[in-house]
């Protein structure tokens, strides 16, 4: 960490401990209020209308030359040809893979872009009308899960776990419908399911034997798009697009 950084977070940390006045609570949560309602707005506004799609997370540093990249790209592009758009975060590496793919594939390719430190820009691979760019997280990820059909969670960092958990909280708890939740990349998430069967599972009593079947394992695009594709079968229910 540099010291600018470093600055910046020990800023951060005086200021929640600042006491502040009536005046500045007031002012200070009425603005931002009025800018995530403004986020909100914009994002129903542009999401409402975009027809079926899957939400694809990974990792933002991996390079095009990286398996899960090309895998990422390809999953994108065969699932536009089943008639999905693709939503992403907007950003480098899978997000841009995503985008990519369904840009080939001559489908919906949505960017929801977050406004960070070190200035993310949304990448070329998204429809121009359809970037949208959010100062708040949980504003996107609202957006990431009202819109979405469907989630491919390929590799990534801590911002993937996030997502992971999320989308399979929000479906155990019936707060979404059971939509399609697939994990691509068996050594890489094998160790994770295994601790979540033996710790969650087997030695806690944290979760049901149910919860396993609410997300899928997979190892290349093709498994990927089947899962997607068995799951709406089941249903009968296909793209409207």
């Amino acid at each position: 960490m540099d010291n600018n950084q470093k600055g910046g977070h020990e800023d951060k940390i005086i200021e929640a401990f600042k006491e502040k006045d009536n005046f500045e609570i007031k002012t200070t949560n009425s603005w931002q209020i009025f800018k995530i309602m403004a986020e909100f707005v914009e994002g129903f506004e542009k999401l409402g209308k975009i027809g079926p799609c899957v939400s694809i997370f990974g990792s933002a540093r991996s390079k095009p030359e990286d398996p899960y990249y090309e895998m990422a790209e390809e999953i994108a592009y065969k699932l536009t040809l089943e008639g999905y758009g693709i939503i992403t975060g907007g950003g480098p590496g899978i997000m841009e893979a995503g985008n990519k793919g369904a840009h080939r594939g001559g489908g919906k390719s949505v960017g929801l872009n977050i406004v960070l430190p070190h200035e993310q820009e949304g990448n070329r691979y998204i429809d121009r009308d359809k970037i949208i760019n959010f100062d708040y997280f949980f504003v996107r990820k609202v957006m990431f899960m009202k819109y979405a059909q469907g989630f491919v969670i390929m590799p990534g960092g801590f911002g993937t776990l996030d997502e992971f958990f999320e989308a399979i909280t929000l479906i155990q708890t019936n707060k979404i419908a059971r939509f399609p939740l697939v994990l691509v990349g068996k050594v890489f998430w094998g160790g994770l399911v295994d601790w979540v069967k033996q710790q969650q599972l087997a030695a806690n009593p944290f979760i049901s034997a149910e919860d396993l079947d609410l997300f899928s394992l997979v190892d290349n695009a093709d498994e990927a798009v089947e899962a997607i594709n068995d799951f709406y079968n089941k249903y009968m229910f296909r793209p409207n697009f």
